[in-house]
């Protein structure tokens, strides 16, 4: 599909009037009719304006020219797992798993292996296939090759290290001490929690990225603790195998 049929399509569906759409754009209504016309094509800040107000990418906007992938993680890039950045606008560069809200998630090559390995394999590709895949892609990414430049991480290394204190200074009984966390998407981890009226209850926003784990709990059985966080709350749960039965232990305003 052509950027005058996506911007004509976009606009319909959102039941803007050209007039509406060139008032929130600060541009003039003949503008629109152009673009739809495909007489011109927005400019680069107009097509951010676009891309927030529609909430898709400018790649699709442009008609999906470039096959996007994580320069992270390396998974392919569909709109609805694409970054943003602090005031609201699509990072297309990389998954929200990998950076959210002006953040890179990860600094360690290893740790994300780790965490996709235990999701990408299955029957046909076994762990260390998996593995070895990682290990020979990840470097050849752009995240990974500029690492030191792009930096930035020494704060957020810090912020996870202040953390991890904090909820290990919350002494729970029988959960290990926790040494790592992991970037969460919040779908993954907005677990149900029953209320005594019989109720559900989730704290947690589906499209959020958080940071979290998973550990055992040291007493054995068939129960584990599940660690959630960000910067305004501490949440930890337990629950059985395949996170069946959900239990809040702890829910902590920071």
């Amino acid at each position: 599909m052509d950027t005058k049929e996506i911007l004509l399509k976009l606009r319909t569906k959102s039941g803007f009037s050209q007039d509406e759409l060139a008032e929130k754009l600060f541009v003039t209504r003949q503008a629109v009719s152009r673009w739809e016309n495909g007489d011109t094509v927005p400019n680069t800040e107009t097509l951010k304006l676009l891309s927030k107000l529609y909430n898709v990418s400018i790649n699709t906007l442009l008609g999906s020219p470039r096959k996007l992938i994580c320069q992270c993680c390396g998974m392919p890039l569909e709109d609805e797992i694409i970054s943003r950045e602090k005031d609201g606008f699509m990072n297309e560069d990389y998954c929200k798993w990998c950076y959210a809200d002006g953040n890179y998630m990860y600094s360690d090559i290893d740790d994300l292996i780790d965490v996709c390995v235990k999701n990408m394999a299955d029957e046909e590709h076994s762990e260390k296939e998996v593995r070895e895949y990682l290990l020979r892609t990840l470097p050849k990414l752009d995240y990974w090759k500029r690492y030191k430049e792009l930096g930035g991480n020494k704060a957020f290394e810090e912020f996870k290290n202040t953390l991890i204190d904090e909820i290990n200074a919350l002494n729970v009984v029988g959960m290990p001490k926790l040494t790592k966390l992991n970037a969460l998407v919040g779908s993954y981890v907005n677990l149900g929690y029953r209320l005594p009226n019989g109720n559900k209850v989730k704290f947690l926003d589906d499209n959020a990225t958080y940071l979290g784990n998973q550990l055992e709990c040291e007493f054995g059985g068939d129960r584990y603790f599940g660690i959630v966080a960000n910067t305004d709350f501490i949440l930890i749960s337990t629950y059985e195998e395949n996170v069946k039965n959900p239990e809040l232990v702890l829910y902590k305003k920071r």
